[in-house]
């Protein structure tokens, strides 16, 4: 039985891929934070970890055991991730500090720990990047520059993996039904203040934190789509999945830089002067 381990499995995105994956025949350690997301996904029957993926000590551990237990790991995807809301001067450094500790550092700590059981079995990693990566809008700097990371760890990783067997798959999702604009509208209400200087643009900025959920593909969909591509016998080095995921990046190579910005500002409330 292949073994699978993906991160961030409490809800959305990473709990629809663990129960593709374990409807497929798939072993699945399914990796959560808080005590209660951990028995929940036991008693759906995943082998389930609790587990900071920021832990150096605890991902060298998991990957022990796991070796121990399973003698190797088939498939790891890295989705643990959050997405972090508002102007990037509000933020500032400790914002984006936190936004890549998750989003970007995490992936290169998990793979690193897990690099041991992945070249036992030639296995395959997946990173779960975003269409944000590529076409950037305001009020989601931080969260769009850890993607664009995301994006160019993968094709390094992709390089430096291969001579070992270890495989790497980016998968850049559109606009999926999830947990994400709640928790993302959360983060930028923490951040929207009177003393800020976009204040006055505030509803600006939960439209971004909403957007991921306009018109929004199912996340069970999305995870029997990346489960086809991660059985292909040469899976892709790229795929995207998800509403939007094929037509904004689209937009952002054709469209003149310009006329996307003026769009974006107009769609986000960044018209005028303040």
């Amino acid at each position: 039985m292949p073994v699978a381990l993906i991160t961030g499995c409490s809800s959305g995105i990473g709990r629809a891929l663990a129960d593709a994956f374990k409807v497929a025949g798939y072993e699945v350690w399914a990796s959560a934070r808080k005590t209660e997301d951990v028995a929940m996904l036991s008693a759906a029957g995943f082998t389930a970890v609790q587990l900071d993926v920021n832990d150096g000590v605890a991902l060298e551990q998991l990957s022990e055991r796991i070796n121990q237990e399973r003698g190797g790991l088939d498939v790891l995807i890295n989705n643990a991730g959050y997405g972090a809301m508002g102007p990037l001067l509000d933020g500032g450094v400790p914002a984006m500090q936190r936004q890549f500790e998750t989003n970007v550092f995490a992936i290169v700590g998990v793979t690193r720990a897990m690099f041991p059981v992945l070249r036992r079995t030639k296995g395959l990693v997946v990173n779960i990047g975003s269409v944000s990566g590529v076409l950037v809008t305001p009020f989601a700097g931080a969260y769009c520059a850890s993607k664009a990371a995301v994006h160019a760890l993968s094709d390094a990783l992709r390089m430096e993996l291969a001579p070992f067997g270890v495989r790497v798959m980016e998968v850049q999702p559109g606009a999926i039904a999830s947990s994400f604009a709640r928790n993302a509208g959360h983060e930028a209400e923490q951040l929207i203040s009177e003393q800020s200087p976009w204040f006055p643009l505030r509803e600006g900025i939960r439209a971004r934190a909403k957007a991921s959920q306009d018109n929004p593909t199912p996340a069970s969909e999305f995870a029997v789509g990346l489960l086809k591509a991660v059985q292909q016998d040469k899976p892709p080095r790229l795929i995207r999945l998800g509403n939007g995921s094929r037509a904004l990046p689209l937009l952002a190579g054709l469209l003149p830089k310009g006329w996307l910005e003026s769009g974006l500002m107009k769609r986000f409330g960044l018209r005028g002067q303040l």
